[in-house]
Order: C-alpha cells, then sequence, then structure tokens
C-alpha cells in the first residue's frame, strides 16, 4: 500500500502543478520538500470570535506557500527570508503531534493550520498522531483557498472548520498581486468544496478590503451572497498594511492604509447584499501588530502566547 507521502515524488498537491520529486528534497513553487517545517504554534487571540472563544486559537504557522502575494503579512515564512529559504524548523508527525497536545493542554479551543496547503500529506499524518495521542480539539484549516478539490478530499475527516481567503475575483489583479492569474477559478472551486465538506457554518470566508480596488471587494460580496449565504460565515478584514511595497517598483500595489470613507462604502454594500451572518474587522490603521517571526512571541503579548518557536527546540 502506497504511503501518503508519494504524493510529494511528483508533486500535483496545489494548482501550480510543478511536478518536483520533493522526496528527493526538491523543492517547488512552495519552496519546500516533503519535509514539514513549521515557524512558530502560539495561542493567536486575534482571530474571530468563535475561533479564539476564551482560550484562544491553537495557531500553527506553516513554512512556505504556494502564493507569491506581494503585501504578505507573514512573508518571513512564507516567501523565504534566509539563504535555507522561509522562516522554519522541520518537525516530524510526532512533534507535530506534540505541538497540538501542548496548544490543548494550555487550553487552546482549536488546532489552527496556517497555510498548509503544500503540506496535507505531512499534515495528515501530524494530525493522525496527535488525535493518537488524545487530541479532542477541532482542527481548524486556514488557507488562501489556492487548492485543487482533489487534495482538499485528503483533509476528509480530518479537519473540523475551513477559514480560507477569498482574496479577489480578478484575474488581472491575482496575477500582479498574488503571482495567480487562475485564483479567482482555482479559490472559488476550492471554497464550494469546503462547503461541500463541512457542517453548516463551519465555513468563515476572509476577505482583506484593498485600499483603492473596492470593486474587487463588491466582486467577492457580490459571490458570496450568491454562493455562500446561508453556508458559510463572511470576515472582512481591514487590515491591509503595506509590507515589502518598497521591493515593487509598479505604483498599482496599494502603498497606504485603508481609508475610512472606503470602509464605510464596504458595509454599506453588506446591506445591499444582505449580508449579515459573520464578522467586520474593527477600522484600523497602524503595523504594531505584524508578527516577526525572528522573535519567540511573533505578535505582541495582547494577541498570543508563544508555545512553540523554530529556533528554541
Amino acid at each position: 500500500m502506497e504511503s501518503i507521502t508519494d504524493l510529494y515524488k511528483h508533486c500535483l498537491l496545489c494548482p501550480r502543478s510543478c511536478g518536483v520529486d520533493r522526496l528527493s528534497g526538491a523543492k517547488g513553487f512552495c519552496k519546500e520538500s516533503a519535509e514539514l517545517r513549521i515557524a512558530a504554534a502560539v495561542l493567536h487571540r486575534g482571530e474571530e470570535p468563535p475561533i479564539t472563544g476564551k482560550g484562544g486559537s491553537g495557531t500553527i504557522f506553516i513554512s512556505g506557500c504556494n502564493l507569491g502575494c506581494v503585501f504578505c503579512q507573514n512573508h518571513q515564512i512564507s516567501q523565504g527570508e534566509t539563504p535555507a529559504g522561509p522562516i522554519g524548523g522541520p518537525v516530524s508527525a510526532e512533534i507535530f503531534a506534540q505541538i497540538c497536545l501542548k496548544l490543548q493542554n494550555s487550553g487552546a479551543e482549536n488546532i489552527n493550520i496556517v497555510t498548509g496547503s503544500h503540506a496535507i500529506p505531512a499534515l495528515v499524518l501530524g494530525i493522525n498522531a496527535a488525535r493518537n495521542a488524545g487530541l479532542r480539539i477541532p482542527i481548524l484549516w486556514n488557507s488562501s483557498a489556492y487548492e485543487s478539490p482533489q487534495s482538499l478530499e485528503l483533509l476528509k475527516n480530518h479537519v473540523d472548520i475551513f477559514l480560507p481567503d477569498l482574496k479577489t475575483l480578478d484575474s488581472a489583479l491575482a496575477s500582479k498581486f498574488f503571482n495567480a492569474p487562475d485564483y479567482p477559478q482555482i479559490a472559488t472551486a476550492a471554497i464550494l468544496k469546503m462547503m461541500d465538506m463541512a457542517a453548516m457554518h463551519n465555513v468563515i470566508i476572509r476577505h482583506l478590503i484593498l485600499p483603492g480596488y473596492l470593486e474587487s471587494t463588491r466582486s467577492v460580496l457580490r459571490w458570496f451572497a450568491e454562493h455562500a449565504k446561508g453556508r458559510a460565515l463572511l470576515s472582512l478584514m481591514t487590515q491591509y498594511t503595506p509590507v515589502k511595497i518598497g521591493e515593487y517598483k509598479t505604483k498599482e500595489v496599494p502603498g497606504r492604509y485603508l481609508k475610512e470613507e472606503e470602509y464605510e462604502t464596504v458595509l454599506n454594500w453588506l446591506e445591499e447584499f444582505e449580508i449579515d451572518d459573520g464578522f467586520c474587522q474593527e477600522f484600523v490603521t497602524g503595523s504594531g501588530w505584524l508578527p516577526d517571526f525572528r522573535r519567540t512571541n511573533p505578535f505582541s503579548s495582547e494577541l498570543s502566547v508563544p508555545l512553540w518557536h523554530w529556533d528554541q527546540v
């Protein structure tokens, strides 16, 4: 019987379809081999209310990513900040299970796996090991939604809650900002698959408003109203921060924060589309909340409690 990790031999796990042999150490677009690497695990208090709960979300940040967002807030762990690639350290399925149990024993409401799309086989093994070792809390899949339905099927019976992004439905915007012109088709198909796999309201669709690109947000809200209302919750996010903008030589990348009048416009659209199930992030600007994964606690002490760090093992 073949192991699930054999899927790394000719890797077609994500829509990039790199086809490289990650088992032999080759790396695809995600900048990762078959080895599961993690940057940090924290009790996170900054997620949506039902995810944060009273104890915080047991958030595990996976190194690498299959997108290339030009303003990624987690760029240190997604896009390669060291000669070896994105920040993070290797873990076995057994170590992953230990991290999950440590989060559970510290009061975590769930295990929140962030950007794991390129590492599904290793994560399935890790989740199985954690369940066998006594993990009882729900598993939450926190992703960009740049995933194939076939790969998502591998998560069946392993993931309880889905937390996908729906970044844009504009292919030109997806090409410029996310390095994935096919993102709209891929992400909407993935989210429909997640809603089919999950129980009612166990899908929360996140959308980050981009300053100066409100029509993109309007299209996302229309799609949500037509395809997801009553099946998922919407989480509207305002925390766009111009990270790494200086590295890009185009004025098209937003170099400012969201304006209050833009936020008010989007809130009015929620009423127009009759979307009232979900969450709206408060209107905030600033960068004090941005994570720094070189620190033991990547976030401020108000936002998280660190329990595992790649550089402290």
